[in-house]
C-alpha cells in the first residue's frame, strides 16, 4: 500500500461516530470509577487496613485524578486521537501504541472473562441450580446484542448499569446515617462515628495494614480511564471530557470515601471479614430481609456493566490497532452504523471462554485472584504510559502545551509524584504473597508482547499503516470530527 492510499484509507475509512452525550460519558466515568471491588471487596480491604481505608482511597483517587488530567490534556490537544494507544504511538513511537494497545486489551479481557464467572455465580445465588454455561453464555449474546447496533445503545445501558450502582450507594449512605443519628443499637454496639477510631484506632494494624490496604484498594480504581476510551464517540470532547474527568474527586469522595465512613460508622470495622459484602451485612441490620437478593442483584449489575465496559473498550482497541498495521486488518473495518463489529466479535468470543472456565474446578476463585491482580498491575503500567506521553509531550509540543484549556494541575512535577507513587505501589503487592505471585508473573505477558514486536515491527503492512495513520493524526487540515 502506498503512503498516499493509506493515508487516504486513514482519513475516511475509520471515523467513529460521535454519538455518546454528556448523559452518557458522565455517566460512563462512573461507572468506571465504582468497580464490583466496592461491592463485594470491601470487606478484605477493611480487616486488612481498619478505618485507615478511608485515607487509601482518598490517596488512590487523589493521584489517579491527575493520571487522568493528564490522558484528558493530551486527548483533546489533538481531536483526531481515537483513544490513548493513538497519542502513545504519536508521542513515543510506535512500540508504545503497541505495547499500550494491546496491554489495556490484555487488561479488559481478563477482567472481562472474570467478570462473566462472576455472573454465573451471582446468577447460581439468585436462582440455585441453574446450570452455570447458561448465565454465561446468555450475558455474551446480550451484550453483543447490545453494541452491535450503535455506540449510542452502549452508552444507554452504561448509563442504566451505573444508575443502579449509584442508587444502591445513595441508599446506603441515607440508610447508615440514619442509623448513626438515631443511635441505632445492635448486637456488635451502637451505630456511631465514634466507631472509626474507638477500636485500636484509625491505623490498627499500623503502618504495614496501612500498606495492605493499597494493594487491595487500587484494584477497585481498574477502569477510571475508560471515559478516555470513549473519546472518539463522544459529542462535543472539548466540553464533556473535562466536565467528566473533573468530577472524578467528588465521586471517590461520595461513592467510595462516602460509603466506607458509614459502613464502618454503623458496624465496628473489626466485624468485616473478606469475602462478605459490609453492603448486604448492613442492609441486614436495618431490618430489611431482602439485603441478600438486592444487594446480589446489584453486584450482578455492576459485573453486566464491568463485561459491557470491557467489549467496548477491547473492541475499540483492536480497531485502533488494526487501523496502526499493530493486529489484522480485518478489525480495521466498520459496519454502516459505524460499530467496528469484527473486533466486537472478537471479543465476545474471548469472553466465551469465562464459560469453559466455569468447569474448571474448584480453584478457579482463587486462580482468578492472582489473574485480575495481573491485570491491575497492566493498569498501572497503561497509567505510566500516560504520564511518559505527557512528559514528552511537554517536551517536544510546548506551544501545544501552552495554548492548552485543559491544563493538568502540577504539570510535569505531579508526573513525577504519581510515577513515585507507582512504585510504591509496587512496593506494596510484595508484602504479600498472593499479589507477589502475580507481580512475578506479570513480565510473562510483556515478554510475549516484546517477541510479538519483534516480527510487527518489520512487517512492510505495519510500517505503511502506521506512518499513514501518524500522517493523519498530524495533518491540520483533515477535520477530526
Amino acid at each position: 500500500m502506498n503512503s498516499t492510499g493509506a493515508t487516504a484509507d486513514a482519513g475516511s475509512e475509520q471515523h467513529l461516530r460521535r454519538a455518546l452525550s454528556n448523559r452518557h460519558i458522565q455517566l460512563l466515568a462512573i461507572g468506571g470509577a465504582i468497580g464490583t471491588g466496592l461491592f463485594m471487596g470491601s470487606g478484605k480491604t477493611i480487616s486488612v487496613a481498619g478505618p485507615s481505608v478511608i485515607f487509601v482511597y482518598m490517596i488512590i483517587g487523589f493521584m489517579l485524578f491527575f493520571v487522568m488530567r493528564a490522558m484528558g490534556e493530551l486527548l483533546l490537544s489533538n481531536l483526531k486521537y481515537k483513544s490513548f494507544s493513538d497519542f502513545a504511538s504519536d508521542l513515543l513511537g510506535p512500540w508504545a501504541g503497541f505495547f499500550t494497545g494491546w496491554t489495556y486489551w490484555f487488561c479488559w479481557v481478563v477482567t472481562g472473562v472474570a467478570d462473566v464467572i462472576a455472573i454465573a455465580g451471582y446468577t447460581d445465588a439468585l436462582i440455585p441450580g441453574i446450570p452455570l454455561w447458561f448465565p454465561g453464555l446468555l450475558v455474551v449474546v446480550i451484550l453483543l446484542a447490545l453494541n452491535l447496533p450503535t455506540v449510542a445503545a452502549f452508552g444507554e445501558m452504561e448509563f442504566w448499569f451505573a444508575l443502579i450502582k449509584i442508587v444502591a450507594i445513595v441508599a446506603l449512605i441515607a440508610t447508615g446515617l440514619v442509623m448513626v443519628f438515631t443511635g441505632f443499637q445492635h448486637d456488635a454496639g451502637t451505630a456511631s462515628f465514634s466507631n472509626l477510631w474507638e477500636h485500636g484506632g484509625m491505623f490498627p494494624h499500623g503502618f504495614m495494614g496501612f500498606v495492605a490496604g493499597f494493594q487491595i484498594a487500587v484494584f477497585a480504581f481498574v477502569g477510571i480511564e475508560l471515559v478516555g476510551t470513549a473519546a472518539a464517540e463522544t459529542k462535543d470532547p472539548k466540553r464533556n471530557l473535562p466536565k467528566a474527568i473533573n468530577a472524578i474527586p467528588i465521586r471517590v469522595l461520595l461513592f467510595y470515601v462516602g460509603a466506607l465512613i458509614v459502613l464502618m460508622a454503623v458496624t465496628p470495622w473489626t466485624e468485616y471479614v473478606a469475602g462478605e459484602s459490609p453492603f448486604i451485612a448492613m442492609f441486614a441490620l436495618a431490618g430489611l430481609g431482602i439485603a441478600a437478593t438486592v444487594v446480589n442483584l446489584v453486584v450482578l449489575t455492576s459485573a453486566m456493566s464491568s463485561a459491557n465496559s470491557g467489549i467496548y473498550s477491547t473492541s475499540r482497541m483492536v480497531f485502533g490497532l488494526a487501523q496502526d498495521g499493530d493486529a489484522p486488518r480485518m478489525f480495521a473495518r466498520l459496519s454502516k452504523r459505524r460499530v467496528p463489529q469484527n473486533a466486537l466479535f472478537l471479543s465476545c468470543i474471548l469472553l466465551l471462554s469465562g464459560v469453559g472456565l466455569l468447569y474448571a474446578g474448584k480453584d478457579i476463585g482463587t486462580a482468578f485472584d492472582m489473574v485480575t491482580t495481573v491485570s491491575a498491575v497492566c493498569f498501572m503500567f497503561v497509567w505510566t504510559i500516560f504520564l511518559c506521553s505527557y512528559l514528552k509531550y511537554r517536551r517536544t509540543r510546548p506551544e501545544k502545551a501552552a495554548a492548552s484549556a485543559f491544563k493538568m494541575p502540577g504539570g510535569v512535577f505531579m508526573v513525577f509524584v504519581v510515577l513515585a507513587f507507582f512504585v510504591f505501589i509496587l512496593w506494596a503487592l510484595t508484602t504479600q504473597p498472593d499479589t507477589l505471585t502475580a507481580l512475578l508473573v506479570t513480565p510473562i505477558w510483556f515478554a510475549i508482547l516484546i517477541v510479538a514486536w519483534v516480527f510487527v515491527r518489520k512487517s512492510p503492512h505495519h510500517i505503511a499503516r502506521h506512518e499513514a495513520h501518524i500522517a493523519y493524526l498530524r495533518d491540520e487540515t483533515i477535520d477530526a470530527h
